[in-house]
């Protein structure tokens, strides 16, 4: 189970994982997709038991909800989730949080997707990219070439 990933996942996700019931958290499914909505609430619905028997991974969770932007407050998270998954008592939740992760990936692996809609023929995006469909070009500058 990749934490950093977990973490990287969740992040966008907790402020309305920790409303879950309430129709403002219903909402995230909007504005987050679908998809990624229903993995996210599988997800906590697994760990979140968890996370609520040590007061110091609510206090991180707690954080992030109240400034998710924080890389600091985001480094304590998975600092809190790798010590809960790292203990033997919980390799059973390990194993179901990375199953559940894996669900849906193209190629089976837990990295993340990137999902981009490029307006006006200007678009960036920072990570590894491989396989998908490119429609229209791409230009890529030599290492040694001056810019």
């Amino acid at each position: 189970m990749d934490v950093a990933i977990l973490t990287a996942f969740l992040t966008p996700f907790l402020p309305f994982l920790t409303k879950l019931g309430e129709k403002a958290a219903e909402s995230a499914a909007g504005k987050l997709g679908t998809d990624a909505w229903e993995k996210a609430k599988a997800l906590w619905t697994k760990l979140h038991p968890k996370l609520e028997e040590k007061e110091a991974a609510k206090e991180a969770v707690d954080d992030v909800v109240k400034n998710p932007e924080d890389a600091d407050l985001q480094t304590v998270l998975r600092m809190q989730l790798k010590k809960l998954l790292e203990k033997d008592e919980n390799a059973a939740l390990a194993k179901e949080l990375a199953q559940i992760m894996n669900e849906n990936a193209p190629d089976g692996t837990s990295g993340t997707q990137i999902i981009q809609t490029v307006l006006e023929n200007s678009g960036v995006v920072a990570g590894q990219i491989t396989g998908g469909t490119v429609i229209g070009s791409i230009q890529m500058k030599d290492k040694g070439s001056a810019s």
